[in-house]
Order: C-alpha cells, then sequence, then structure tokens
C-alpha cells in the first residue's frame, strides 16, 4: 500500500475539502492509505467513512499569510502541516499533500524532510494545460528567485524523469523561457544555462521559448528561474480570468448572446475545466528526499483528490530513486 499523509488543515476550505478530497481519493484508487493530519474533532464532521484513513491529531495550524515560514515550521512541530511532514522523514507515510502556505511548506520540507543530497535547489513544477489538450511541466514557479545555470541543469533532469514516468512521454523535449527565441537572447544566465543544455547529450533541449508559446509550446517542459516563470504563471492564470470574465460579459449582452450562452453552455464548461488548476492536482515540490505535492491553496475536494492521486503515482514509478540515480550518474 501507497501511504500518504494529507495536512488536513493547511488551505482556504480546510478541513471540509481535504476530508472529502481523501475520502474521494479512496474510492477511487486502489493501493494507498491515508493518514489526516489535523483537528480531529473538526475532521469527523466530514469523515463520512474511515475505510484506509486514519487521523493524527494536531496542535494548531500554520497560517497562509506566515511572514516567517522558517521560524512557524521550528516553533509548531506540532501543526498539521509539519506532523504530515515529519511522518515521510520518519517512513510512517511515502508521500505528503497540502494546500498550506506554500512557503511554509518549502521551509518545512526542507527542514523536516530534507534535500535529496545531489540536488543543490529544490524546485517547484506544476502542470499547466495546453492548446494539445496535454500538460506541460513548467518550473521553477517561485522556490528559487536566484540560481546558478548548472542547478537548473538538474532541476530539467528530474523534469525529465517526472515527464517519463509520470506522464508517459518518451524523450521529452525542454525549452528556455527567454524574451526570443533566437540564441543567444536574455541575461547572462540564460545565455549560460542555453549553452550548457546544448552541450548536453542527456537533455532534449529545443532552445528557446518566448512568453507567448506557453499555451502552445514546441516542448513538453519549460523551464527558467523562479522570479521569471512566477510572473509568467501568474499572467497567465490572470489572463484567462480575465478573458473568461469578458466573453461572459459579451454573451450575456442582448438576445441572441443569451441565446448563443445557453446553446454553448456544455462547451464553456469544458473550457473552463480545461484552465482549472484543481483538475490537474498540485505542483510537485523537485529536490526533495521525499514526495511533497503542494495542493492550490483554494482548492476543493476534487483539487485534493488529484493532488493525491499525482503524489501516488510519484510514488507508484518510484522517481525519486530514478532521479537520484541519474543525477549521480549523471546519464540518462
Amino acid at each position: 500500500m501507497i501511504k500518504i499523509a494529507v495536512d488536513a488543515m493547511g488551505g482556504d476550505y480546510a478541513p471540509k475539502e481535504q476530508v472529502e478530497g481523501a475520502v474521494l481519493a479512496i474510492r477511487m484508487i486502489d493501493d494507498i492509505e491515508i493518514t489526516l493530519y489535523g483537528d480531529e474533532v473538526e475532521i469527523r464532521k466530514y469523515l463520512k467513512s474511515d475505510e484506509r484513513i486514519t487521523i493524527v491529531q494536531s496542535e494548531g495550524v500554520i497560517g497562509m499569510g506566515e511572514k516567517d515560514p522558517i521560524y512557524a515550521i521550528r516553533n509548531n512541530r506540532k501543526s498539521s502541516m509539519a506532523l504530515a511532514l515529519s511522518s515521510v522523514k520518519t517512513g510512517d507515510n511515502d508521500a505528503v499533500v497540502s494546500s498550506g502556505a506554500t512557503q511554509a511548506l518549502i521551509a518545512g520540507a526542507h527542514i523536516l524532510i530534507g534535500r535529496m543530497k545531489p540536488m543543490k535547489r529544490t524546485a517547484i513544477a506544476p502542470l499547466i494545460p495546453n492548446v494539445k489538450g496535454t500538460n506541460t511541466i513548467i518550473l521553477d514557479a517561485g522556490g528559487n528567485i536566484d540560481i546558478k545555470p548548472e542547478f537548473m541543469v538538474q532541476q530539467a533532469y528530474f523534469a525529465k524523469v517526472y515527464a517519463q514516468e509520470v506522464l508517459k512521454i518518451v524523450d521529452p523535449k525542454i525549452g528556455l523561457l527567454n524574451i526570443g527565441s533566437e540564441p543567444g537572447k536574455g541575461r547572462e544566465l540564460d545565455k549560460e544555462v542555453s549553452i550548457l543544455f546544448e552541450q548536453n547529450k542527456n537533455i532534449n533541449f529545443i532552445g528557446n521559448v518566448e512568453p507567448k508559446e506557453i499555451m502552445d509550446p514546441p516542448c513538453d517542459i519549460i523551464i527558467s528561474d523562479g522570479f521569471t516563470m512566477n510572473i509568467a504563471m501568474k499572467t497567465i492564470e490572470g489572463t484567462a480570468k480575465g478573458l473568461g470574465k469578458m466573453l461572459k460579459q459579451e454573451l450575456k449582452k442582448g438576445f441572441f448572446g443569451k441565446i448563443g450562452m445557453l446553446l454553448s453552455a456544455r462547451n464553456l464548461r469544458n473550457f473552463k475545466h480545461r484552465l482549472a488548476p484543481e483538475d490537474i492536482g498540485g505542483a510537485m515540490i523537485y529536490g526533495l528526499k521525499g514526495v511533497v505535492v503542494k495542493a492550490q491553496g483554494s482548492s476543493h475536494n476534487i483539487g485534493f483528490y488529484n493532488g493525491i492521486r499525482q503524489a501516488a503515482i510519484i510514488v507508484r514509478e518510484d522517481v525519486l530513486k530514478k532521479v537520484k540515480t541519474i543525477i549521480e550518474s549523471d546519464v540518462l
């Protein structure tokens, strides 16, 4: 059985959505067991069945607006997030899923689980939908504002293994987010990374990818530093929401617009689901000794279920062992 720890108190709608997502995961996935860390009294309000589900009482919650995440983790070792992370360190669980504060989760994962020795930096790597109907891995989505080029090579290795083992992509293509597609574009960091990727026979590097191509990329993985990619991600998210609102406003104008809205209701719902992060699950934090999946803070039960499903696949495919072997040998 794959054992998954769930931070039941982290997130905007905890513990209701976390508990319901866990119950859904148990119903849909046969080879998992779940431990919910949190306030047992609150959890029991939403737990309709305890089949393959255990509750561990925690004390306190690390808030979404925590300004000093390292201090919060060190001084709240019995919080739901800290207990869930510690359970992976001790081997009681194989993975953690949390929708708690991102920086607190990253800090807690470093302190309580630890970084994989060959990896010099961790990275947040969410999946985003593309026009092909599949998903693109993007990293780093905010873990490292400053980073060395050689560390990005390691992150590219990790992303490649994840794409091969979890997304089942054969020889995934990797692109570097840049201001232009031509070689030699960008900052010194971009130029150095581009050279390292080009010279590395183990990376299927296709060159620079412009931001306008993110939703229709020529590759399976897009990589950049945490500052750049985080801005790109939030721009995409905001644009998608804005376009959705504008489309709705236009369809509500006039008689024929309203008729069109009714006739296209199903298509509009499908469009919304394609852009919904909840249908993907969460972002894996690359480079740790254990599997940690960050679900969105606003995740509902389906989003949390998908985060658990994603974590189970990562464990089942033994992604961390494969990445460690590759980085240590530097042979793909």
